[in-house]
């Protein structure tokens, strides 16, 4: 029984991996696999399990981002820890919107929009939107193309468009780098924006449901929590670094392609089976 369970934590840790940092959303995946995948436990235990196994997804931005976001490190000039600074400032004015909108409205958001129909409205929606963007985008080039080249008024305004992944569906990195495209940044800036602004954002949402929770684990619970995490961890490094060498030479118009065919999947199967 447990090492099922625990293969089935490793499986959705696979998928958590994947779709936190590609913009396709995690949700509209989870929501598929569940179906397919289900843990045996509690509702309360699901719902924060899939949670806070992002921990272990950002935990891979940590790593391979360490030296880049370390302030402290002995091998940077003067300069460039003031830039590291500015980098986590941007970060905090980033992540105020949606840490602020979160935090309040976790419970009715879970209760309201947590369906398939939210779900594949807001994965074909931003589908279209990443096609529609980055035709426009064909003869532009974005204005904003290092961190140092990104004000604090634009970082919160980023911050803003990462309101809009509180719907399940959009996607956080979907929503945030749709949102600083069009403010002028680079793909490759948006993208790692997109990265630095999970940090805070989801080490706040895994606290949140934490503490929902509660702290009393079983054994297989702590279990399956862990091992979703390694699982998510170790594939998001795969992941981050693929997503990144693939935009020095492409666009996002596959992934909103990907979102359509996703949405119009979400529709069928819950409209046949639901």
């Amino acid at each position: 029984m447990l090492i099922i369970e625990l293969l089935k934590a490793a499986l959705l840790g696979v998928v958590e991996g994947i779709t936190e940092w590609l913009p396709i959303s995690s949700t509209g995946h989870m929501i598929l696999v569940e179906e397919f995948i289900r843990l045996n436990s509690t509702e309360a235990f699901k719902e924060m399990f899939f949670v806070v196994i992002q921990l272990g997804a950002i935990l891979a931005v940590v790593l391979l981002y360490f030296h880049k976001l370390n302030p402290f490190s002995s091998n940077k000039s003067k300069q460039e820890k003031q830039d590291t600074m500015s980098i986590w400032y941007k970060v905090i004015i980033g992540v105020i919107p949606a840490g602020v909108l979160g935090f309040l409205f976790d419970d009715w958001l879970n209760d309201h929009l947590y369906n398939y129909q939210t779900v594949a409205v807001m994965l074909i929606a931003y589908g279209i939107l990443f096609i529609i963007i980055e035709n426009r985008n064909k003869t532009r080039k974005g204005s904003i193309k290092t961190f140092n080249d990104l004000t604090y008024n634009t970082a919160f305004l980023i911050g803003m468009f990462q309101v809009l992944s509180l719907i399940p569906g959009t996607s956080r990195s979907g929503a945030t780098i749709l949102g600083a495209i069009l403010l002028g940044t680079s793909r490759y800036v948006a993208a790692e924006y997109s990265f630095f602004l999970s940090i805070p954002i989801m080490f706040g949402a895994s606290a949140l449901k934490l503490v929902k929770f509660g702290f009393n684990f079983t054994g297989m619970e702590i279990a399956i929590l862990f091992t979703g995490m390694i699982t998510a961890f170790a594939v998001s490094i795969i992941a981050i670094r693929f997503l990144m060498g693939y935009i020095k030479n492409n666009d996002f118009k596959p992934f909103g392609w990907y979102r359509i065919g996703l949405g119009i999947l979400v529709i069928g199967y819950f409209g046949i089976f639901s």
